[in-house]
């Protein structure tokens, strides 16, 4: 296997050719749409990004491009690190998992750009296998269900321990996060983060919170992380 891939797909040859350069860049285009769809295929909705998906087809072609016009030249590796040092890249935040597919592309395009073909297709064709079948099988998921829950109160009840049996007999465990006062000070706003216990009815929670809060405002949403800036 080895003799296989450093004599038929692997490219040591220091001179630069036109042939070279066209199978490179065609390799790579490959392995960057290859990983693109990989990242569509398995990105959940609330985070999947076109705009990064275009990205990662072509990140690795410019980095192997970037590879053969620098060669073995020191000269030209100082100008490109001097150019590159005063790009400065900025996105929205995103899933934590994108910045894996960018350094997924990052090494696929240097191993085009090395000469690395088989290598790099090998790479790639394992790493895309491995990350559909992680998402597939749902490996290293938490399955909870937790949620945020906003309830009004009036200004006149004592709002500590006043819906912990509700709390108890609805919910695996519930945090009190925050208190604030709303209506010009006439109401208290609770809010909790609460795991929901397995099979329990949101209806008949929210009814029974009802009566104790006078039949104002409750929201039960899904718990959303919070973005630091």
């Amino acid at each position: 296997m080895d003799s296989f891939f450093n004599e038929l797909l692997v490219n040591t040859s220091a001179d630069l050719t036109f042939i070279q350069s066209l199978i490179t860049m065609a390799v790579a285009l490959i392995l960057g749409g290859g990983i693109a769809f990989t990242y569509y295929k398995t990105q959940g909705e609330e985070y999947y990004q076109r705009s990064l998906a275009i990205t990662l087809c072509m990140l690795p072609i410019i980095l192997s491009v970037i590879i053969l016009f620098i060669g073995s030249n020191i000269a030209r590796a100082f100008s490109l690190a001097g150019t590159l040092s005063i790009i400065r890249f900025s996105s929205a935040p995103g899933d934590a998992k994108d910045i894996g597919f960018i350094f997924f592309d990052i090494a696929a395009g240097l191993a085009c750009g090395v000469g690395l073909y088989g290598y790099g297709i090998l790479f790639v064709a394992v790493l895309c296998l491995v990350i559909i079948l992680l998402e597939k099988f749902k490996t290293f998921e938490k399955k909870t269900t937790n949620k945020t829950l906003r309830i009004l109160i009036p200004e006149n009840l004592n709002y500590e321990g006043v819906f912990d049996e509700i709390l108890n007999t609805y919910t695996k465990k519930h945090t009190l996060t925050k208190i604030k006062t709303t209506d010009l000070g006439s109401l208290f706003e609770l809010c909790y983060n609460v795991e929901m216990s397995d099979g329990a009815n949101e209806q008949e929670f929210i009814n029974e919170l009802r009566c104790r809060n006078g039949n104002l405002s409750i929201i039960l949403s899904v718990a959303t992380a919070t973005v630091t800036k």
